[in-house]
């Protein structure tokens, strides 16, 4: 592209339909953003949706998309990765469309390390289809569908992105426009699997259910945003930090000031640790946000065109092979 390409580039003339507040807003907003800074071309950029209220997504931005159908997103997104690598494919879900009916093929992206940008919006609530509790929602989630409340163990995101052999794992709130804008702009960047947990805000269905964590009052003390290389500080002065309890095999949270030599540093390439900070929860320790994992290997494409393809030959022509029957005589 020879012209330099602003947010605005990539906002379509479609009327944004969410409901007044949605945390969704904020996420496009972001997105267009993040998509004009990295110099993104719109006639290489694919956003592939389920079903649910993220889904609408491909409508909202000037690129290529597709909203396709419930939990399916991931694989149809592979199938345009397989067909043009060359594509930047984001792939727009949410935790019930993604999690639930989605889950299987969203463990194969994952695992398999296609090259898709995954963005999943987690408001622990199915939005689109009036307030049922979704796989993420805590237990007592009373909604229509669970006056009594859900008795469901919820599960995390990241932890079954992790489990599934991902690759690059990241977290950012909706209304954090540098956290968010930082982790897409790593997300567009990585070659392979890129899984991004959202958390988002329903607020008709579900508000405020991040408060503990999102609130002005109480952001300093229960996030942790965390950089590879760097000591893993939080509090208000940075007077806190995150160290390793031999006894428990765990995680604690130290006097950064008292015991600095206590702090862990982030290491993005480990795993274990990236477990151990993605399952801590409040109110003892703060919620992990940033890249959290990132530990390279070959895409899924990159193998493909470079060892399967490649080593395919032509035997025979397509009329030849859709005559061959299906049948065979034992002697």
């Amino acid at each position: 592209m020879s012209a330099v390409l602003t947010q605005k580039d990539f906002a379509t003339e479609q009327e944004v339909r969410w409901c007044p507040g949605c945390g969704d807003y904020a996420i496009l907003k972001v997105m267009t953003r993040t998509l004009a800074d990295v110099g993104a071309d719109p006639a290489r950029t694919v956003f592939v949706s389920g079903i649910g209220c993220s889904s609408r997504f491909p409508y909202y931005v000037e690129t290529y998309g597709f909203h396709t159908i419930h939990g399916r997103a991931p694989a149809v997104a592979t199938g345009v990765k397989l067909a043009n690598p060359e594509l930047d494919v984001w792939v727009v879900t949410g935790d019930g469309d993604g999690l639930s009916i989605g889950g299987n093929h969203l463990m194969h992206a994952l695992r398999r390390n296609v090259g898709l940008k995954i963005l999943l919006f987690n408001n622990e609530i199915y939005g689109l289809t009036k307030g049922q509790y979704s796989p993420t929602s805590r237990k007592g989630t009373r909604s229509p569908s669970s006056p009594g409340g859900s008795f469901d163990a919820p599960l995390s995101p990241v932890l079954f992105a992790l489990g599934a052999g991902a690759r690059f794992i990241a977290r950012a709130i909706d209304t954090d426009k540098t956290g968010l804008g930082g982790v897409l702009e790593a997300a567009h960047a990585y070659e392979g699997a890129a899984f991004v947990e959202i958390f988002q805000n329903c607020i008709v269905y579900n508000e405020d259910v991040f408060k503990s964590f999102t609130d002005r009052g109480n952001a300093a003390n229960m996030q942790i945003h965390v950089e590879n290389g760097q000591p893993l500080l939080f509090g208000k002065d940075r007077e806190k930090g995150l160290g390793f309890d031999v006894a428990t095999m765990s995680l604690r949270v130290v006097d950064a000031q008292a015991q600095p030599d206590a702090v862990l540093v982030h290491d993005e390439t480990n795993s274990m640790l990236a477990q151990l900070l993605l399952a801590m929860n409040g109110p003892e320790f703060p919620v992990a946000l940033g890249v959290v994992y990132r530990n390279p290997a070959e895409s899924f494409e990159a193998g493909f065109y470079g060892a399967h393809v490649s080593a395919m030959q032509r035997t025979a022509g397509v009329a030849e092979a859709l005559r061959k029957t299906n049948t065979w005589i034992v002697p």
